[in-house]
């Protein structure tokens, strides 16, 4: 049976850099940019050990992110360690939140942000 495992999460934006800059300055991303054999830059991401790339959305080429819930990928998830000090830091920083604290189940506390271009994110609380 083939083993698969993650290897990255693919950003578009009609700003990477701008982009970039709001997951290091919200949550701690790391910022990796690298320039390219045709002088180009590229802007990746270390986010909590996961790999983003953001790559740039051409003016025309792209469409905007529909409004969740939607068919497809609909968000991804980071654990925190406390849910309601993690979220109380984010909107100090001026992060939206579409879902503030809530208890999914028993032991599980969940909320939901927006990063650019509409990106979804859930923050959860497990224990």
């Amino acid at each position: 049976m083939t083993e698969f495992k993650w290897e990255h999460i693919h950003l578009r934006s009609p700003d990477p850099e701008a982009t970039a800059d709001w997951y290091r300055d919200k949550l701690g991303a790391e910022v990796i940019k690298s320039q390219q054999a045709d002088g180009s830059w590229r802007i990746d991401l270390n986010l909590a050990g996961q790999k983003v790339f953001i790559a740039k959305a051409l003016p025309g080429k792209a469409a905007e992110a529909p409004s969740s819930p939607y068919l497809g990928l609909d968000h991804f998830g980071l654990t925190v360690n406390d849910i309601k000090a993690s979220v109380a830091a984010l909107k100090a920083k001026g992060v939206h939140f579409t879902m503030d604290v809530t208890t999914n189940r028993p032991g599980v506390q969940i909320a939901f942000l927006t990063a650019p271009e509409n990106v979804s994110i859930e923050l959860i609380q497990r224990g």
